[in-house]
């Protein structure tokens, strides 16, 4: 499908979210900014990375080695008053070409409460509360250069561009939180899990961003994730619990409400559809002392009807994270299965890190990553459905 420009819809809400942070910012007297840049040396593994439309399952490929440029950030948050807050997240992601995008872009009214209830209210451009590894500055985590399967896909087409609501109740023994949002233009979410499959990689994509179908070398077929198509609503529901202990629970219910027969025409007469997604996510974090485990489930389905016809593509990942905090050194190791069934895909991979941030401003990563795909539908691309190998990166991150 080829690309197109970011629709108008998408670029006159994100001017009017811009222009509505920029006028919180004029005025604020708690104006942050928050960058980060960072090079990594590479050695790739040989199947080309479905970020240039291969059937790889890594963000390298064909055994490509040297150092790479990775990404670049600036963060903007402004806090006017006490119960307003604004944030922008602008990036710089290399892919197969450099695409200047906005991941989030966000106003947040949180009243202040000396009371045990908490409420809040959120509209624009942000990520649904389903990452357990993810808190760091641009959406990156602190334990990984790549996130799992999982967040790796979030990364990639799951959005809330809408608003949500939220209740808390702070009691002695922790922190209750539940709420919802209504959002739009996340009908393709479930395109590029259905047709290429599970991945994992740490770009992150955002209004501007292109996303790229597996593709015969040379095409270069890419899409807008965040194209709207249907106009439809739709809505997710999330719980947590966060106990004073150490460990936290969070479950969450994601459905797009798209309407599979819908799509729309981009140049060339290609038609990208909308697919309707649903997914259950539930995870947990326990903590003692420098040690903390993450654990995280998906399960869920994609439909896509062209001309009538139902394709419907069930999928699922889980993970477990195990990480170690002492003062500068952080080290890591994640394990992970996930699969899909029509196209039947089934993988597993496992990830070690060591972090050292010997300086507030840098962070060194050594990152190993193992995958183990076996994908019938990668024989269309002419490539081998039993795909594996081992990427690693040396990544130099700055931040300010």
């Amino acid at each position: 499908m080829a690309g197109a420009g970011v629709t108008p819809v998408l670029r006159r809400c994100a001017v009017a979210l811009l222009a509505s942070i920029a006028a919180s910012t004029g005025t604020a007297q708690d104006v942050k900014l928050h960058a980060f840049a960072d090079a990594r040396l590479v050695d790739a593994p040989a199947p080309r990375s479905f970020v240039d439309g291969g059937s790889g399952h890594t963000r390298y490929g064909d055994d490509a080695r040297g150092v790479r440029f990775g990404a670049a950030g600036l963060v903007v948050t402004a806090q006017p008053t006490p119960s307003l807050f604004a944030l922008v997240d602008v990036q710089l992601q290399r892919t197969d070409r450099t695409d200047l995008q906005v991941p989030e872009a966000y106003v947040r009214y949180r009243p202040v409460s000396t009371g045990a209830w908490r409420g809040s209210a959120k509209a624009g451009l942000y990520f649904l509360p389903i990452s357990l590894e993810n808190d760091g500055i641009g959406w990156t985590s602190p334990w990984t250069i790549t996130p799992s399967a999982i967040n790796s896909w979030v990364g990639e087409e799951i959005r809330g561009f809408g608003a949500e609501v939220r209740e808390e109740w702070r009691a002695r023994s922790g922190t209750l939180s539940f709420g919802g949002g209504l959002f739009r233009n996340n009908d393709v979410a479930g395109n590029i899990l259905a047709l290429r499959g599970w991945s994992l990689s740490d770009v992150t994509y955002g209004i501007g961003g292109r996303l790229r179908e597996p593709a015969d070398r040379g095409e270069r077929e890419t899409y807008d994730p965040f194209r709207p198509i249907g106009g439809r609503t739709g809505w997710y529901a999330d719980a947590s619990w966060k106990a004073i202990e150490g460990w936290e629970l969070r479950a969450l219910h994601y459905d797009n409400r798209a309407d599979p027969a819908a799509y729309t025409l981009y140049a060339g007469g290609e038609r990208l559809f909308a697919w309707r997604t649903r997914f259950w996510s539930a995870g947990a974090v326990w903590t003692r002392g420098p040690l903390t485990v993450i654990a995280q489930a998906m399960d869920g389905d994609t439909d896509v009807r062209p001309d009538g016809v139902s394709f419907l593509t069930p999928f699922r990942s889980a993970f477990v994270l195990a990480g170690w905090n002492r003062g500068a050194w952080r080290p890591a190791v994640r394990v992970e299965r996930f699969s899909t069934r029509n196209p039947s895909e089934r993988g597993h991979a496992v990830t070690a890190a060591l972090n050292w941030r010997p300086l507030d401003w840098l962070r060194l990563t050594a990152e190993w990553l193992h995958v183990d795909v076996n994908r019938d539908a990668s024989a269309v691309f002419g490539d081998p459905s039993r795909q594996g190998g081992n990427q690693l990166q040396l990544l130099a991150r700055v931040y300010y």
